[in-house]
């Protein structure tokens, strides 16, 4: 937990807290957005938490967090209790949010699937015994679906726990050199029933997006929703090829899906026709800051 003395001046006063080790990866804002937001380099706490949920929600953001950067004075270890059996939490039908981001992977989200014919992980949190307990009832893992190279965090030790498969592109295997299962090429792969790896490169040589029954699109660190300017974004920094990138954009208009699920960034549900809508605006905006129009 983190460190009263390192308690950052720009949190309001009251029992939440962030403290100086914060990395700025945008877990607690997504969790507690009424509490926690961008302050400068850091997040901080801008309100205290007053409703049960709003409580709630804060507890989740201090057990999230990838580096333990939030604190609080409160003695109420049943609101942490309640948090803690909260992950994974739910987003829709069989998909889970993990929680427990990993600062292996700078606080990356990482998503638990269930299904019949065996369960997904798609990217990695922590490894945690509150976790493996949890997907043990749930029926354990046969895939762990890895979007790029940065966000692999624990996976090798889930999969070795569970003897899953670790899939992920060729463009990135150097850092899962002894994966159970590559991906090769630009073309969209069918690896189950309902489950398809779409390939997108630009981020990284080999990031991917994984297409779930045509509803859930989990996109890693290439696609992401900003809730402030209510927009679709995409990397502008660290990417490997530009108009790579942009290219791998624009092969998301050929798929349908009403959920995108991303590694960095927030997570938004839409209509297929408000995301196709949002793609072509990003892309609009791409093509206006590039340099060749300028």
């Amino acid at each position: 937990m983190a460190n009263p003395n390192k308690r950052l001046d720009s949190n309001v006063p009251g029992k939440f807290f962030v403290d100086a080790t914060c990395i700025n990866c945008d877990t607690c804002r997504q969790l507690a957005p009424k509490t926690f937001e961008e302050i400068g380099e850091f997040s901080a706490v801008f309100r205290q938490p007053e409703s049960d949920d709003h409580v709630h929600r804060a507890c989740q953001a201090l057990l999230a967090c990838p580096v333990g950067a939030i604190g609080t004075d409160q003695n109420d270890k049943s609101s942490l209790t309640s948090a803690m059996d909260s992950f994974p939490l739910l987003i829709e039908d069989n998909v889970y949010y993990c929680g427990f981001n990993s600062e292996k992977s700078f606080g990356a989200n990482s998503f638990f699937m269930q299904h019949p014919d065996g369960n997904w992980l798609i990217d990695s949190p922590r490894y945690l015994k509150h976790l493996i307990t949890a997907f043990e009832h749930r029926g354990g893992i046969k895939y762990i679906f890895l979007t790029h190279e940065d966000d692999i965090a624990d996976a090798d030790k889930y999969a070795a726990h569970f003897g899953a498969k670790r899939i992920i592109h060729a463009g990135d295997a150097d850092v899962v050199p002894d994966a159970e299962w590559f991906v090769e090429g630009v073309e969209c792969t069918q690896l189950a029933d309902d489950f398809y790896a779409i390939p997108v490169p630009g981020h990284t040589a080999g990031s991917m997006a994984l297409l779930y029954n045509e509803k859930f699109l989990f996109t890693g660190d290439h696609l992401w929703w900003n809730p402030q300017s209510q927009t679709l974004q995409a990397p502008t920094q660290r990417v490997w090829r530009a108009n790579v990138l942009t290219a791998s954009i624009r092969k998301l208009l050929d798929h349908r899906f009403e959920w995108i699920l991303a590694g960095h960034g927030d997570r938004v549900k839409l209509s297929h026709e408000a995301i196709r809508g949002q793609i072509k605006a990003l892309l609009d905006r791409r093509h206006d800051d590039s340099p060749s129009v300028r």
